[in-house]
């Protein structure tokens, strides 16, 4: 097996990203910002790695003085009609995840996604998608891709668990943050101290 210098990975990890940068709509970026500004809480979720993404995610909007929680977690509150869930699933199918996206959408909130693939269970119902380009493993079901992803180990391109989605996601999210304390004239002091201060 042809072995690679950590470097050079992470080097062609990068020139991915990028490539996928360039590929995202602004509009639909503009309208994943519309939504959390006009949002009274939002609510996050993802499964596996997404979900870790999903959980920065959150903890960034907690720190520019938002309402902002995980889905799943024991302190969340219920859901009302004038809160928002952003969902990161790169297939859009995942089963556990599409059920919980498709009850907020039965409350009346407002759904994004951030996502590889729009024409999928969650995007049809989204009211806002980003789509992140990004060639996702071949699996049989869909819906159950996390799941057999995850219990079998089948992963196939160079990025570890078989996927450049999270690590693409995790730079989009960070870069909407970004964009927000532009937005909210918020500056790294300010998020200084939100930051958890008790541990």
């Amino acid at each position: 097996m042809e072995e690679h210098p950590v470097q050079d990975m992470m080097r062609l990890m990068a020139s991915k990203v990028r490539g996928i940068a360039n590929g995202i709509s602004d509009g639909e970026v503009e309208g994943l910002i519309r939504e959390i500004l006009g949002a009274k809480r939002i609510y996050v979720m993802g499964a596996g790695r997404s979900g870790l993404v999903a959980k920065a995610f959150a903890m960034r909007l907690m720190h520019l003085g938002l309402s902002s929680y995980v889905v799943g977690e024991t302190v969340t509150p219920a859901m009302d009609p004038a809160d928002l869930m952003v969902v990161f699933s790169g297939s859009g199918e995942t089963k556990t995840i599409a059920d919980i996206a498709e009850s907020a959408k039965s409350i009346g909130g407002r759904l994004c996604l951030i996502t590889s693939r729009r024409e999928s269970r969650i995007g049809r119902i989204a009211d806002c998608c980003v789509v992140i380009e990004s060639r996702r493993d071949e699996t049989g079901d869909e819906s159950a891709e996390f799941e057999i992803r995850q219990m079998m180990g089948k992963h196939k391109s160079f990025a570890p668990l078989g996927t450049l989605f999270e690590t693409a996601s995790v730079i989009l999210a960070d870069a909407v943050i970004s964009r927000l304390m532009e937005i909210k004239d918020v500056n790294v002091e300010t998020l200084r101290g939100r930051h958890v201060n008790i541990e």
